[in-house]
């Protein structure tokens, strides 16, 4: 989750700087591509209320999910024929009160899921930013579980005061669970799925000379590769996940910026997409756009999902 703050002149100015060079770019060693969409939705708020949408992934019987960073509940996203708009259908079995209630005297404050995946027996994951919690559901149980995961060997990427800074991507593939430390100290972490232990942890950087340190807000696993969505460098990085090495780079910040995407936000340059999905032939983005419409539509304040053809669509294969 992104919270606006009121900023003082100076700060203002020094982030205008920042934004200018954020866009810069360095002699990057492997290829860039700049994505277009093919196919753009509103998502409809479900019962008219506030959804933001912070995380992005397919099932494996190919149902495209989502999750709002205003509680637990998973939605799985049913387009309507013929329409640009799309319905999100809260999955009924899935992170409910009553499955939760065994954690709900440890809990901080409200659920803030930022990142939803699934493994490929169909449970489905959760990562909770205040509390750094991961959590599991299997729908055929209904059996939801907090995964007793010790952080310890990772702790000092934590911010030991905002909580706001914390998970905020995850994904799963191999055999390892991967989570984002969104930023603050901007971290990927790996974590053995069978012992629950941390295995791994790296930082990626794009080639976007930015005036922050890495923010990471989603992640993705396909075919044996990481996808990291960087919010405010305004792309998606391929990368190797074992020698943590950068294989393409995708920006997609025409998209974002194109006057009938544009949100109206308090900070003009920052990022708004927070939700990845991948597949063959095509990027999956989600906005999570905290409630603003967008310039041309300032009353419509549905988030946007794009559909983004891959350019290297001839190389991976399958799903």
């Amino acid at each position: 989750m992104r919270t606006c703050i009121a900023l003082g002149p100076t700060l203002f100015v020094a982030l205008l700087a920042g934004c200018a060079t954020a866009r810069q770019t360095s002699s990057a060693l492997w290829p860039r591509y700049a994505l277009e969409a093919s196919r753009r939705w509103q998502l409809n708020l479900p019962g008219g209320e506030r959804f933001d949408a912070s995380g992005l992934c397919f099932a494996p019987n190919g149902d495209l999910l989502t999750v709002s960073d205003r509680g637990a509940s998973v939605y799985r996203i049913e387009f309507i024929p013929n329409a640009n708009a799309a319905d999100l259908e809260k999955l009924s079995d899935c992170f409910t009160p009553e499955q939760l209630a065994s954690s709900a005297g440890e809990k901080t404050g409200r659920y803030d899921c930022e990142g939803v995946t699934a493994d490929e027996s169909g449970r489905i994951y959760l990562c909770e930013e205040e509390d750094r919690w991961i959590l599991r559901c299997d729908p055929r149980s209904r059996w939801v579980e907090r995964l007793k995961i010790d952080w310890s060997p990772v702790q000092k990427y934590f911010s030991p005061t905002d909580r706001n800074a914390s998970f905020e991507g995850i994904a799963i593939g191999g055999g390892r669970l991967y989570v984002a430390n969104e930023r603050e100290r901007g971290r990927i972490i790996a974590v053995n799925l069978d012992t629950l232990k941390v295995v791994d942890d790296f930082e990626v950087r794009s080639s976007v000379v930015s005036f922050w340190r890495p923010h990471y807000s989603d992640l993705c696993w396909f075919r044996g590769e990481l996808y990291v969505l960087m919010r405010e460098d305004h792309v998606i990085l391929r990368i190797d996940p074992r020698l943590h090495r950068v294989l393409a780079e995708y920006d997609f910040r025409a998209i974002e910026f194109a006057p009938e995407n544009r949100y109206r936000l308090v900070i003009p340059f920052v990022g708004v997409m927070e939700g990845l999905a991948v597949d063959a032939h095509d990027f999956w983005l989600v906005t999570d756009n905290n409630g603003l419409g967008r310039e041309r539509y300032p009353a419509d304040t549905r988030p946007t999902l794009f559909r983004c053809p891959r350019p290297d669509a001839s190389s991976p294969t399958g799903r």
